[in-house]
């Protein structure tokens, strides 16, 4: 019995959802293929922090957006304009970043986001990563980040999944896309699939690609990432393998963007192998602009205070990966307790009353790995009397309290750690997406290696080149998701109806 729609989705995470339901609203016949079983669906959606980085003129749009589930007078909130949002992006992907394809993602964020809570997709301000209130109790909502989807990463999933289920699209699991079927004008007219039954093709008048990057391979990432990679903890979902995307560009897609680059953050040195269905994104540990973070042999090895958590975690996980083992020690005292990320309450902290009780505590807890009492006690010793803190301390913007006369200094947040007791938590890089992908344009139309689109194929999310380059502003990747999926879906629709 031949299986045919108008348009095939591969992929079930925030990109694809997107995709499916703006084809949908344009009257086409879809499936989506997911290569989960059901009880670990939807990508690496379901891991996320449930950020999205939007642009806004006017806090009222921001406002309206959040209107069914946030109370306007409970936050504050900077205007972040498209400009500042386009500049983030760029500087810290060191203006790599395909100018054409950011701009048209930051020009339609705002968008986006109205449209996922116009079909039914919660989303509320983004009360969780603030580090502060003001006087009469609002929370100051951080620049760039003022949405955020209710119940994080899973309620974005849960969200998707219940809009695509009322709007009776259906969802094939434990289905993974092997290849694309073309005839001999090399058109995609179907794809390639396996599932419970065996091998089958599914035809599709379009198909939209948005099944995410390659993180989940050991082979990929030692191939593209490096050998250091080979071993690394998983944040996100086990499935993104990335078999789809050598697919297409086995079948002549032009690999597109930094394929050496990755999302790697921070996160609990005890975490599992793989992303977690209950602990999700809470592994994370992003307070280390407020610490003093050393390796094993005691040594600072990063400006932990060069710009905000939102700007530097990516490039902290890689730099944390790159110290012996793959392993780094965030040291606190009292005062920085109240900026905790709550994610914090997972870890299990070494504590003691003296920095050097604390130093020979990490060193019995994690006695396997040698930690070097001697020279972190140095290390903390020299830190102490480099720092100047003569400024405000701001917890939310760089606030330009450093150190002075060492070889690393910190540039923001140097504090003395002079606050019994003192807390150490360890941690490790935790990969979440791969940066390479496929070349597409504004258009989300897969591009090949001429410069021509590939005609019947579309790309969404992860699997798009030519955004983060060596660097990831925090809430990007789910907004990129969300505009690139909504265009894919449309334009795969309007075409599978041009060539019904």
């Amino acid at each position: 019995m031949s299986e045919a729609y108008d348009v095939v989705v591969i992929g079930a995470g925030n990109a694809a959802m997107a995709a499916a339901m703006s084809a949908h609203e344009e009257g086409a016949s879809i499936v989506v293929l997911e290569k989960a079983p059901k009880e670990f669906r939807g990508g690496n959606t379901r891991f996320a922090g449930g950020l999205f980085r939007v642009s806004f003129q006017k806090r009222e749009q921001i406002d309206k957006v959040c209107e069914k589930n946030g109370n306007p007078d409970e936050v504050n909130m900077p205007v972040y304009t498209n400009d500042d949002f386009y500049n983030d992006v760029q500087r810290v992907a060191g203006g790599q970043s395909d100018d054409e394809l950011l701009r048209f993602m930051v020009e339609n964020s705002l968008d986006a986001v109205q449209w996922m809570t116009d079909i039914g997709v919660n989303l509320n301000y983004n009360k969780l990563s603030a580090l502060k209130k003001d006087a009469d109790g609002r929370t100051d909502v951080p620049k760039g980040g003022p949405v955020r989807s209710v119940g994080d990463g899973i309620g974005l999933s849960n969200d998707w999944f219940d809009v695509v289920d009322k709007a009776g699209i259906p969802v094939h699991y434990e289905t993974a896309a092997l290849d694309f079927v073309r005839n001999d004008s090399g058109k995609v007219t179907g794809v390639l699939v396996r599932g419970p039954e065996g091998e089958r093709v599914i035809d599709a008048k379009a198909t939209v690609v948005a099944n995410g990057g390659f993180h989940s391979s050991p082979a990929m990432r030692t191939a593209y990432l490096g050998q250091e990679w080979c071993n690394v903890k998983i944040r996100g979902t086990r499935y993104n393998t990335g078999e789809i995307i050598r697919a297409a560009v086995d079948r002549g897609a032009e690999a597109f963007g930094d394929w050496s680059g990755c999302h790697a953050t921070p996160i609990d040195l005890d975490a599992p192998q793989y992303g977690d269905f209950e602990l999700t994104d809470k592994t994370n540990r992003l307070s280390y602009p407020f610490s003093v973070m050393v390796n094993l042999n005691g040594d600072r090895f990063v400006d932990e205070g060069e710009d905000i958590k939102f700007n530097t975690y990516a490039k902290t996980g890689r730099a944390i990966l790159n110290q012996p083992f793959g392993v780094a020690f965030q040291i606190f005292d009292q005062k920085n307790v109240p900026y905790f990320e709550p994610r914090y309450k997972t870890g299990k902290p070494v504590q003691a009353d003296t920095l050097e009780d604390l130093a020979k505590g990490i060193a019995e807890r994690y006695k396997p790995l040698e930690f070097n009492v001697e020279n972190c006690l140095k290390t903390l010793e020299e830190y102490q009397k480099a720092v100047v803190a003569d400024k405000e301390f701001v917890p939310d913007m760089k606030d330009g309290n450093s150190t002075k006369g060492l070889a690393l200094e910190k540039t923001n947040w140097a504090l003395k750690l002079d606050t019994p007791p003192y807390l150490c938590y360890a941690a490790t890089c935790g990969l979440t997406f791969t940066f390479g992908g496929v070349k597409t344009n504004i258009e989300a139309e897969i591009i090949d290696i001429n410069g021509k689109r590939i005609e019947g194929l579309w790309g969404a999310g992860e699997c798009q080149g030519g955004f983060f380059y060596n660097n990831y502003p925090a809430g990007s990747g789910l907004t990129r998701g969300t505009v690139y999926g909504r265009i894919a879906g449309r334009n795969a629709a309007t075409y599978a109806k041009r060539n019904a």
